[in-house]
Parts: C-alpha cells; structure tokens; sequence
C-alpha cells in the first residue's frame, strides 16, 4: 500500500489544481498551496512531507533552495531556470536532500524520449537524413523552446555527433539541431521530431490531449521520491 503524503503545492496555478485533484483522488492530503516562495514556518506549520514545484523561471530556483533548505523532498516541473541547475546540485549534497527534475513529467513524454534516443542510434550514420525539432504549446507558456524540445536534442547528443541546438532555425547545419516553437491557443504539448531527405521523411511524434498526464507523473514522482535522498529523474521513476 502506498504511504500517504501531506503534499505543499508550489505554484497554484492550472498545473497545480490539476496536482490536487489527482493527489486527493489518490488519498493524499494537500497542506500547503502558495504562489511565493514558502517560508520554513509555512513548511514546519503545515507538517509538509514532499513540495511540488510548478512556478516560473524567475522564482524557481529561489524555491528549490528554500525548500531542500528546510529539508522538503522537492519535485520540479518549472522550466527555463536551468542557469542555476549546478548550485541546486551542490545545495542537495549541502543539505542532504531529495531533489527530482523533468522539464516534462507526462509518463508518454518520457517513454517518447526513450524511443528518440534509440532512433537517434539508428540514424547516426545515416547522412542521407537532415532532421529537425517542432514543439507547439500555449500561448501561456513563456519559454522557448520548450524543455521538453531540449531534452530531446540533449538525448538525440548522446547517440550521434550532434553538439548544439538552434532556436528558431529552419535547417540543419554541420552538428546543430533546429528548433521551431509555435504558439498556439489551447495547446497542451506536442512535440515533433523529423528525420527528411528528397525522397523520404520519417516524423516521431506525441500529443498531449490534457494537463492530466503531466500531473500524474509528477504525483508518481512525489511518491517515489519521498524516504529517499540525492537527485533523481523520471528514469529512476519509470525504472529505466
């Protein structure tokens, strides 16, 4: 049987409603919701045992810290804040504490940047093929590209001779891989990789239909997560 978790929401917004309602359905307690970064009487008062994080990039980092500094396993889901990535890396070893980052924590997301990685094994010696990266979302969505897009260059990295990726570029040069964003009204993610030559394309994609899926992976994530210390990803969650 699962434990049951007293869970602060970091960042009550669409993300973070949508967090409570699977954590109630699931018998969890929501005990804190807040929009600034949490005090540590906040925190102590409301006996949280795990913080979601769904924020902005401008106040991310500064509530990462505030809660690994008061000793709260943090799941984060904020993107365009990864300048500060290294100290929230030494501050988890500083503190002794639990940290677990996805710039996207739909379950299919993260399945979808397993089947990029071994695509990009196949296709690293295949010179016939130039590719790209599309990522379309609401208009809402601040950043550009998003993390997701980013994870998937940094995946497609590993596997070929790849180094860079380019904003807003339309075309493949020597190792750098573009990426276009859209932005569009009521778009939850899609996220398009494309391998295309004169004769053939081939395209590996995903669609979000709601919020849902990324609330429910970072709900898992909680869970896993919590009675555990040191940094984690969705592949410690899925098992990979």
């Amino acid at each position: 049987m699962k434990r049951k978790l007293k869970i602060a929401i970091i960042g009550y917004g669409k993300m973070g409603r949508a967090v409570e309602q699977l954590a109630t359905r699931a018998g969890h307690q929501v005990v804190l919701r807040v929009n600034e970064t949490p005090t540590h009487a906040q925190l102590m008062d409301s006996k949280t045992q795990v913080a979601i994080e769904f924020s902005k990039p401008e106040v991310a980092h500064r509530n990462i810290v505030a809660l690994l500094r008061s000793n709260i396993p943090v799941v984060s889901g904020t993107t365009g804040w990864l300048d500060h990535m290294q100290d929230v890396i030494e501050r988890v070893e500083m503190y002794n504490g639990t940290f677990l980052y996805a710039s996207n924590f739909s379950l299919g997301v993260n399945l979808y940047l397993e089947i990029i990685q071994q695509a990009a094994r196949i296709m690293k010696d295949q010179s016939l093929y130039d590719l790209k990266i599309e990522e379309i979302h609401h208009t809402q969505k601040k950043d550009a590209p998003s993390g997701t897009a980013i994870s998937m260059a940094q995946r497609i990295f590993l596997e070929s001779s790849y180094e860079f990726w380019v904003s807003g570029a339309t075309t493949q040069k020597n190792r750098t891989i573009p990426i276009q964003s859209k932005r569009e009204e009521d778009i939850p993610g899609t996220h398009l990789l494309t391998y295309g030559s004169e004769i053939d394309s081939i395209e590996i994609k995903h669609t979000a239909y709601s919020r849902e899926g990324f609330a429910l992976g970072a709900l898992r994530a909680a869970e896993y997560i919590y009675g555990k210390r040191g940094i984690f990803t969705m592949r410690d969650v899925l098992g990979f």
